[in-house]
């Protein structure tokens, strides 16, 4: 049922000398209070959502009218203590995986990041790392985040409302986003738009995202440099690697590498090394979808291509793609590695495991 809803934003006004020599000037007459006044038509209750947006030019009401019919929903800017890691300022009774789930939901895929304080993340990952915590603190409820995408690039802002709207939509809760940007409209993907420069609500159906032209070329291993600090485990790079780039719009965006694998009974086999996105353009896919180029690019090369991994995202992505099968048993990275640096960086080395896949190119490719 569709309901009109007024909202009126007014404050006092005193009357001095300037204002009144500006009335004057500019012939606006003084009120004893200023006053904005906004006549929406809403049928938020016609169907299920999960998503909302509430877009408009600055000034235009957007906040005032979210206030008004989520008052108690609103995200809280957070405080973030500067000396511990973003990971201890989630909710005191959430475990290590849901917290690495909400932070892995929202894009902000890199566990260097994770332990490092909030004042020293990107913008990117900042606003991610903001995005995560309120809907942990949201608790599965409606969360209304105010100035979203504001304070980042505006490509990153599309990557990153991709991935937010992805994690909504997996959980339980309800997300509306109040922003001056249109241009996330298509990435975060909303059920229903209110525009505050026409004053006006539609429902609107959930697409794809823009698509994006990823371009891969082989890469200098110089390359590396740009991504061995977001590698999840290892900055180091084998000399015998081969190595390939990634590119969106002529920008480098991903790094993946293999190695030869040894075997006693055959040679073509072929090992991944090093996979990294940059934080910015996580969220994605990315990563499976270049990882997927790679095992196609080896088979057409008469070589099977295998990976062994240890974050849960890209473990999640070959358990359920039909081009991977897992191969071997879990091994626990504490028992496979002997670097005492692999063993500092994991976050708990008693349940961090690997899991090992091989390639499995199309039938009409076989």
């Amino acid at each position: 049922m569709t309901t009109t809803v007024e909202v009126r934003a007014s404050c006092p006004v005193r009357t001095t000398g300037r204002v009144q020599q500006m009335s004057a000037m500019f012939d606006v007459p003084v009120e004893s209070k200023a006053e904005n006044r906004w006549t929406l038509e809403l049928d938020l209750d016609a169907k299920p959502w999960k998503i909302g947006l509430v877009v408009g030019p600055s000034g235009a009401g957007k906040s005032s009218v979210a206030r008004h019919l989520w008052p108690e929903q609103w995200a809280v800017e957070h405080a973030w203590d500067p000396q511990a890691s973003i990971l201890d300022a989630f909710p005191a009774d959430m475990g290590i995986k849901e917290i690495t789930g909400y932070l892995t939901g929202v894009g902000l895929s890199s566990p260097p990041a994770w332990l490092r304080p909030r004042h020293t993340l990107s913008g990117g990952e900042g606003f991610r790392a903001d995005m995560a915590r309120a809907l942990a603190e949201a608790k599965g409820q409606l969360v209304v985040v105010d100035e979203f995408t504001s304070v980042v690039d505006r490509q990153v802002a599309k990557v990153a409302s991709h991935a937010v709207q992805k994690a909504v939509r997996r959980g339980d809760g309800q997300l509306v986003a109040v922003t001056c940007h249109y241009d996330v409209t298509d990435w975060l993907q909303p059920d229903w738009v209110v525009d505050m420069a026409e004053c006006s609500f539609a429902w609107r159906q959930v697409q794809p995202h823009p698509r994006l032209g990823l371009e891969v070329y082989e890469i200098d291993r110089a390359a590396w440099r740009v991504f061995a600090r977001h590698h999840y485990l290892s900055g180091a790079l084998a000399s015998g690697s081969h190595c390939f780039g990634a590119w969106i719009g002529g920008q480098v965006v991903a790094f993946t590498s293999y190695i030869h694998f040894p075997h006693p009974r055959t040679n073509n086999i072929k090992q991944g090394h090093r996979l990294v996105v940059l934080p910015d353009y996580q969220g994605l896919g990315i990563a499976g979808r270049l990882d997927d180029w790679l095992g196609q690019y080896l088979y057409e090369r008469g070589y099977r291509y295998h990976n062994t991994v240890a974050h849960p995202a890209m473990i999640a992505y070959y358990a359920g793609s039909p081009r991977w099968r897992e191969i071997g048993g879990r091994r626990s990275l504490t028992t496979t590695t002997k670097n005492p640096a692999l063993r500092a960086r994991a976050l708990n080395p008693r349940f961090l495991n690997t899991r090992s896949f091989e390639y499995v190119p199309p039938r009409s490719a076989a």
